[in-house]
């Protein structure tokens, strides 16, 4: 007997509500068939079956509060026999792919799961990207097999094992989500003993564009119900085409009815021209557009300018250039600078590291700095954790290191989440001057611009000094323009007097 348990739902989430149920007692199920899904205040997490086996008894009911490791349900042994309640409608696809795990070639050992990994923290579903490895070809364990693009990174899906790839499950541009099946490797097979299968593709593909009944999962149908929402005129964004909960929720306050004709026509993508070419977006890039336009949308966003006068420090940079290099093994930037310079305003002005939470504020005890990084995919902005702790040479070598591995698409989820201030330097590009956009829920963001000399009054004198205009973007519900001034002013006089910054002042 085996227990079905709530698994562990991310960071802060210690409880779940207890969706509809997908099976019965007393049926039979296959290994990764959806049994139940779990709502929390964030996510709708799908309990997966870990085995083969029957369904003999729930013990959570739909609509029961659940918490981490409680018992869904109970599931026993003997999947196959005949007198348990067969589950007609399972996907066949993996009924089939199933069966064939008892079926030894003689090219090989046993069939292994190739499984979509841990994604990171609140990221329950990818997208597939292009796969790597074609059926009947021989792969190296830890080989990628594919890539699943998320909200915020790409990830590599590993072969478990060397083998031959026997089946891929899934499609370019299938939903998935963490420890689903993707693909099958037969362990220890040579790519001539491996038969190809051609129609697993296709049957993945004929899964994911089969969506025409346009099936709902639990939480949607639920949200449908309590607003009289018609999820036949909703497009799923879900496996398969099905609805969501975002989906559902978005609809509710989009009005929940279908769009007029003339909304939708405005909608509907416009036929291209002979000289133009139409690419989607990635799942990056559309983030990357939801969540500033969201960051407009919910912050009383607002902009203050000032100028530095970057002698100070071209000087220093300049002088001690070549010694820096040859102990610390990385050049001395203008980033550090700015990280250290940030650091000191944020401690004397604490609301600027702060977020808003509800009605409450959380003023935050560290330091850690986002720096915002151009890639071909798209903005990243990795994170320099405790940058208060770090010299300026060490600030250097996390930033290079960050930067190296933004370009390579090797960024973890953890590399990208938790900062709490965010600095965006436009300057690398030319731009002069620029309003930046908060990286929610941050409460503000430094944008540096190009240095360009300029005329300068200088005790009733005019000078030419390499200059760079500031910008702070902040969120004026909880930052006044007082604080927001002053900030920028700190930031000023530790650039401009860089030896502040060493003699902590």
């Amino acid at each position: 007997m085996t227990e079905i348990t709530v698994p562990t739902l991310g960071e802060s989430v210690t409880e779940a509500t207890v969706g509809e149920w997908q099976v019965s007692e007393g049926d039979a199920v296959k290994k990764d068939d959806i049994l139940v899904e779990l709502e929390t205040d964030k996510v709708s997490v799908e309990v997966r079956a870990e085995e083969d086996g029957v369904l003999s008894k729930i013990v959570a009911q739909e609509g029961d509060t659940v918490e981490i490791g409680a018992t869904l349900a109970e599931l026993g042994a003997g999947g196959g026999a005949s007198g348990s309640k067969a589950s007609d409608d399972k996907p066949a696809q993996k009924s089939e792919a199933k069966s064939d795990s008892s079926n030894g070639t003689s090219g090989g050992g046993d069939l292994i799961d190739a499984k979509v990994p841990v994604m990171g923290e609140s990221v329950a579903e990818g997208q597939v990207g292009q796969w790597l490895v074609q059926p009947g070809e021989a792969v190296e364990q830890d080989q990628a097999l594919l890539e699943i693009e998320t909200d915020k990174v790409a990830v590599e899906v590993p072969a478990p094992a060397a083998g031959v790839l026997e089946e891929q499950l899934v499609s370019e541009g299938d939903t998935v989500t963490p420890d689903q099946v993707i693909g099958k490797i037969r362990a220890g097979a040579s790519a001539s003993a491996a038969p190809k299968s051609e129609d697993a593709p296709k049957a993945a593909a004929s899964s994911s564009s089969s969506g025409g009944d346009a099936k709902a999962m639990p939480s949607a149908n639920r949200v449908a119900s309590e607003n009289n929402l018609d999820l036949s005129k909703v497009e799923g964004t879900g496996k398969d085409g099905r609805v969501t909960k975002g989906d559902a929720l978005k609809a509710v306050q989009s009005g929940g009815a279908a769009p007029a004709p003339a909304a939708a026509k405005s909608s509907a993508p416009r036929d291209t021209g002979p000289r133009e070419e139409r690419v989607k977006m990635t799942r990056l890039r559309q983030t990357i557009a939801r969540r500033l336009k969201d960051a407009q949308n919910s912050a009383a966003m607002l902009t203050t300018y000032n100028e530095a006068d970057m002698s100070a420090i071209m000087s220093l940079r300049k002088e001690i250039q070549e010694d820096f290099v040859a102990k610390h093994g990385v050049k001395l930037g203008f980033m550090s600078f700015f990280v250290k310079a940030c650091v000191a305003a944020l401690k004397d002005v604490p609301a600027v590291n702060a977020e808003i939470d509800g009605t409450d504020i959380i003023y935050k005890n560290y330091y850690d700095m986002g720096v915002a990084v151009g890639t071909d995919r798209g903005l990243v902005v990795p994170v320099v954790r405790d940058a208060d702790d770090l010299s300026l040479a060490g600030i250097e070598k996390s930033i290079m290191d960050l930067g190296k591995r933004a370009r390579d698409g090797k960024l973890g989820i953890d590399d990208m989440q938790g900062a709490s201030f965010t600095i965006s330097n436009g300057g690398v590009y030319g731009s002069l001057l620029s309003s930046p956009i908060l990286n929610a829920p941050q409460s503000g963001i430094l944008g540096m611009h190009k240095i360009q000399e300029r005329p300068i009054a200088i005790n009733g004198e005019v000078k030419i000094r390499p200059m760079m205009y500031l910008a702070l973007s902040y969120d004026h519900r909880i930052v006044d323009g007082k604080e927001a001034v002053t900030f920028l002013v700190r930031v000023k006089e530790s650039l401009e007097n860089p030896q502040r910054l060493l003699l902590d002042i």
